[in-house]
Protein backbone atom coordinates (compact mmCIF):
# COMPACT_ATOMS: atom_id res chain seq x y z
CA UNK A 1 0.00 0.00 0.00
CA UNK A 2 1.86 2.99 -1.20
CA UNK A 3 0.35 6.81 -0.28
CA UNK A 4 1.42 10.19 -1.99
CA UNK A 5 0.95 13.44 -0.88
CA UNK A 6 1.44 17.18 -2.45
CA UNK A 7 5.24 16.26 -1.92
CA UNK A 8 5.85 13.03 -0.83
CA UNK A 9 5.48 9.46 -2.28
CA UNK A 10 5.52 6.77 0.89
CA UNK A 11 6.37 3.53 -0.54
CA UNK A 12 6.55 0.80 1.58
CA UNK A 13 10.20 -0.71 2.27
CA UNK A 14 11.79 -3.27 1.07
CA UNK A 15 14.80 -5.13 1.71
CA UNK A 16 16.83 -3.10 -1.05
CA UNK A 17 16.31 0.08 1.08
CA UNK A 18 18.35 -1.36 4.46
CA UNK A 19 20.96 0.91 3.52
CA UNK A 20 19.27 4.14 3.36
CA UNK A 21 17.14 2.57 6.66
CA UNK A 22 20.11 2.16 8.51
CA UNK A 23 21.91 5.07 7.53
CA UNK A 24 18.42 6.95 8.67
CA UNK A 25 18.56 4.80 12.25
CA UNK A 26 22.76 5.79 12.49
CA UNK A 27 22.07 9.63 12.69
CA UNK A 28 22.86 10.58 16.15
CA UNK A 29 20.45 13.94 15.49
CA UNK A 30 17.58 11.04 14.72
CA UNK A 31 18.11 8.71 17.47
CA UNK A 32 18.14 12.09 19.64
CA UNK A 33 14.35 11.45 21.21
CA UNK A 34 14.25 7.87 19.64
CA UNK A 35 14.11 4.56 22.05
CA UNK A 36 15.27 2.78 19.67
CA UNK A 37 19.03 3.37 20.07
CA UNK A 38 21.92 3.27 17.25
CA UNK A 39 21.94 -0.07 15.22
CA UNK A 40 25.44 -1.52 15.70
CA UNK A 41 25.43 -3.02 12.36
CA UNK A 42 23.61 -3.51 9.36
CA UNK A 43 22.44 -6.68 10.83
CA UNK A 44 20.41 -5.48 14.01
CA UNK A 45 18.54 -3.04 11.33
CA UNK A 46 17.83 -5.98 9.06
CA UNK A 47 15.84 -7.43 12.36
CA UNK A 48 14.74 -4.41 12.96
CA UNK A 49 12.67 -4.02 9.98
CA UNK A 50 11.85 -7.97 9.22
CA UNK A 51 8.47 -8.13 10.48
CA UNK A 52 7.83 -4.79 8.74
CA UNK A 53 8.45 -6.70 5.81
CA UNK A 54 7.11 -9.46 5.97
CA UNK A 55 3.54 -8.27 7.70
CA UNK A 56 3.25 -7.23 4.09
CA UNK A 57 2.08 -10.71 2.90
CA UNK A 58 -0.29 -11.38 6.19
CA UNK A 59 -4.41 -10.78 5.23
CA UNK A 60 -4.93 -8.75 8.06
CA UNK A 61 -1.93 -6.59 8.50
CA UNK A 62 -1.12 -5.10 11.67
CA UNK A 63 1.91 -2.89 10.85
CA UNK A 64 2.84 -0.72 7.97
CA UNK A 65 6.25 0.99 7.53
CA UNK A 66 7.10 3.12 4.60
CA UNK A 67 10.09 5.13 2.95
CA UNK A 68 9.69 8.64 2.31
CA UNK A 69 11.04 10.18 -1.12
CA UNK A 70 10.86 13.72 -2.21
CA UNK A 71 8.81 13.90 -6.10
CA UNK A 72 10.69 16.58 -6.44
CA UNK A 73 14.36 15.36 -5.95
CA UNK A 74 13.32 10.98 -6.06
CA UNK A 75 15.22 11.37 -2.74
CA UNK A 76 14.83 8.95 0.03
CA UNK A 77 14.32 11.62 3.34
CA UNK A 78 12.53 9.64 5.79
CA UNK A 79 10.59 6.97 7.52
CA UNK A 80 7.47 6.24 8.39
CA UNK A 81 5.12 3.48 9.77
CA UNK A 82 1.83 2.37 11.54
CA UNK A 83 0.87 -0.27 14.00
CA UNK A 84 -2.99 -1.55 14.51
CA UNK A 85 -4.40 -3.67 17.34
CA UNK A 86 -6.72 -5.36 14.83
CA UNK A 87 -9.13 -5.74 17.38
CA UNK A 88 -12.77 -4.41 18.24
CA UNK A 89 -10.60 -0.92 20.05
CA UNK A 90 -9.65 -0.04 16.13
CA UNK A 91 -6.40 1.78 17.11
CA UNK A 92 -3.55 2.51 15.28
CA UNK A 93 -0.27 4.30 16.38
CA UNK A 94 2.13 5.84 13.86
CA UNK A 95 5.86 7.60 13.63
CA UNK A 96 7.94 8.77 11.32
CA UNK A 97 11.82 10.64 11.20
CA UNK A 98 13.44 12.67 8.43
CA UNK A 99 16.76 12.90 7.75
CA UNK A 100 18.10 16.41 9.65
CA UNK A 101 18.63 18.00 6.15
CA UNK A 102 14.95 17.78 5.70
CA UNK A 103 13.69 19.42 8.83
CA UNK A 104 11.52 22.38 9.24
CA UNK A 105 10.24 21.72 5.51
CA UNK A 106 6.48 20.70 6.65
CA UNK A 107 7.23 17.14 5.51
CA UNK A 108 6.73 15.71 8.83
CA UNK A 109 3.10 17.72 9.15
CA UNK A 110 2.44 16.56 5.77
CA UNK A 111 3.29 12.75 6.33
CA UNK A 112 1.48 12.47 9.65
CA UNK A 113 -1.48 13.88 8.04
CA UNK A 114 -1.52 11.12 5.08
CA UNK A 115 -0.98 8.83 7.88
CA UNK A 116 -4.16 10.05 9.69
CA UNK A 117 -6.19 9.50 6.88
CA UNK A 118 -4.93 6.64 5.95
CA UNK A 119 -5.35 4.94 9.12
CA UNK A 120 -8.82 6.39 9.52
CA UNK A 121 -9.73 5.77 5.42
CA UNK A 122 -8.73 2.69 4.05
CA UNK A 123 -7.67 0.74 7.95
CA UNK A 124 -11.44 2.16 9.38
CA UNK A 125 -9.87 2.85 12.69
CA UNK A 126 -11.62 4.89 15.65
CA UNK A 127 -8.79 6.34 16.71
CA UNK A 128 -5.39 7.46 15.63
CA UNK A 129 -2.11 7.87 18.63
CA UNK A 130 1.66 9.11 18.55
CA UNK A 131 3.71 9.61 21.14
CA UNK A 132 6.49 12.52 21.59
CA UNK A 133 9.18 12.97 24.26
CA UNK A 134 8.43 15.83 26.21
CA UNK A 135 11.41 17.73 25.17
CA UNK A 136 10.53 16.99 21.44
CA UNK A 137 8.80 21.03 20.65
CA UNK A 138 9.33 19.65 16.90
CA UNK A 139 7.16 17.08 16.85
CA UNK A 140 4.80 18.47 19.07
CA UNK A 141 3.93 20.76 16.66
CA UNK A 142 3.51 18.34 13.74
CA UNK A 143 1.14 16.39 15.72
CA UNK A 144 -0.89 19.64 16.76
CA UNK A 145 -0.59 21.36 13.56
CA UNK A 146 -2.18 17.69 12.11
CA UNK A 147 -4.86 18.13 14.30
CA UNK A 148 -4.03 15.84 17.41
CA UNK A 149 -4.58 16.55 21.01
CA UNK A 150 -2.44 15.72 24.18
CA UNK A 151 -4.30 13.83 26.33
CA UNK A 152 -1.89 13.13 28.94
CA UNK A 153 1.91 12.71 30.22
CA UNK A 154 3.41 9.46 30.58
CA UNK A 155 5.90 9.59 33.31
CA UNK A 156 9.57 8.00 33.23
CA UNK A 157 8.62 5.89 29.77
CA UNK A 158 10.74 6.57 27.39
CA UNK A 159 14.00 4.24 27.93
CA UNK A 160 16.90 6.67 25.97
CA UNK A 161 20.31 6.45 25.92
CA UNK A 162 20.32 5.09 29.42
CA UNK A 163 17.91 7.38 30.91
CA UNK A 164 13.60 7.32 31.61
CA UNK A 165 12.08 10.08 29.82
CA UNK A 166 8.68 11.94 29.99
CA UNK A 167 6.11 11.42 26.84
CA UNK A 168 2.97 13.26 26.08
CA UNK A 169 0.51 10.69 24.73
CA UNK A 170 -1.58 12.76 21.85
CA UNK A 171 -4.94 11.45 20.11
CA UNK A 172 -7.60 11.89 17.01
CA UNK A 173 -10.45 10.28 16.74
CA UNK A 174 -12.49 9.56 12.95
CA UNK A 175 -14.96 12.00 14.11
CA UNK A 176 -12.16 15.02 14.49
CA UNK A 177 -11.00 14.63 11.29
CA UNK A 178 -11.68 17.66 8.08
Amino acid sequence: MNLETKRLFLYEISWNDLDKIHELHSTPEVDKFNTLGIPENLEVTRKIITADIEDRNKEDRSRYCWKIVNKKTKEFIGLAGMKLTNDRFKMGEFYYKFFPDFWGNGFATETAKELIRFGFHNCKLHRMEAGVATENTASIRVLEKAGMQREGTRRKILPIRGEWKDNYHYAILEDEIK
